[in-house]
């Protein structure tokens, strides 16, 4: 199968500060591929290239197999694009907002109605997006990244500061864009986001790719499990921590709870968080 993203050791600078450095990853369509880092890693400069706002210094990108360097009309037609920043138009109602980026695509006749239900806005499609919360405005932006019916979505922080119910709904649709077989890269700087949407992450810290994997897979390379045994004992309450994947974890176990009241015993597993930390000695 054909990568729907294909990006081969890509270079950016701003001035002499490199903010991009010999990066190469694939995206499947189909796929979600969590781009994460922290603020100023190369996470929005990347998506620029990806999006033609950059032209990469080196290296190459090809998108639903078509080179791209620079603005390609051919793959933008294609594609579907969610910033950070929200560039709507905020005397304009909803619907007017979709109409008008639909007229860019040139698409007569779009599904609006049904865009909206999908983001639950259809109640308030004609009010002034000015009137709107800050989770409203955001889904109204996943509504307008899909008014093209894209085969790649690009999305910059989709839940960043949403309540749970937006947050919610973006990663249903996000979801559900994944399973029509849309190629799907965000950028995230939160962990916990990236491991409950993404099949793979990519680490990414000062311009630099650290590691592309599966979340479970990073964990279980990466990182350590372990129990944490909750044990009460002379009136007081005791936490221990045992270490999973060790030679003698049967008799650390055992002597955790030995003469103890055990109250509880929970398994744990090192967070992506935890492991990007161990790769690049940053954390979020």
């Amino acid at each position: 199968m054909q990568a729907a993203i294909k990006v081969d050791s890509i270079h950016f600078a701003y001035g002499s500060q490199k903010a991009v450095n010999g990066i190469s990853f694939e995206v499947a369509p189909g796929e979600v591929l969590g781009f994460l880092g922290p603020n100023g890693a190369g996470k929005s400069t990347t998506i620029k290239m990806l999006t033609g706002q950059l032209i990469p210094a080196q290296g190459q990108i090809h998108i639903l197999g078509q080179a791209v360097r620079g603005h390609s009309s051919a793959v933008h037609q294609r594609m579907g694009v969610s910033f950070e920043e929200k560039n709507l138009y905020l005397q304009m109602s909803a619907v007017e907002n979709l109409k008008f980026y639909a007229n860019l695509f040139g698409i007569k006749k779009p599904d609006i109605d049904g865009l909206l239900e999908q983001v639950d806005l259809l109640k308030r499609k004609k009010d002034r997006v000015s009137s709107f919360s800050k989770g409203m405005r955001q889904r109204l932006m996943i509504a307008r990244a899909l008014i093209n019916d894209p085969e790649v979505l690009f999305l910059d922080e989709p839940t960043d500061g949403l309540d749970p119910v937006s947050a919610q709904a973006i990663r249903n649709i996000i979801r559900a864009r994944s399973a029509s077989g849309t190629a799907v890269l965000l950028t995230t700087h939160d962990m916990t986001e990236a491991d409950k949407l993404s099949d793979r992450v990519a680490f990414i810290n000062e311009g630099v790719l650290h590691a592309v994997d599966t979340p479970e897979n990073l964990k279980l390379k990466h990182g350590q499990r372990s129990a944490l045994v909750r044990v009460r004992q002379n009136g007081g309450i005791e936490e221990i921590r045992v270490a999973l994947d060790s030679g003698d974890t049967g008799e650390a176990l055992k002597q955790a709870v030995q003469g103890r009241e055990v109250l509880t015993v929970h398994t744990e597993e090192a967070s992506l968080e935890d492991i990007f930390i161990k790769m690049t000695g940053r954390g979020l």
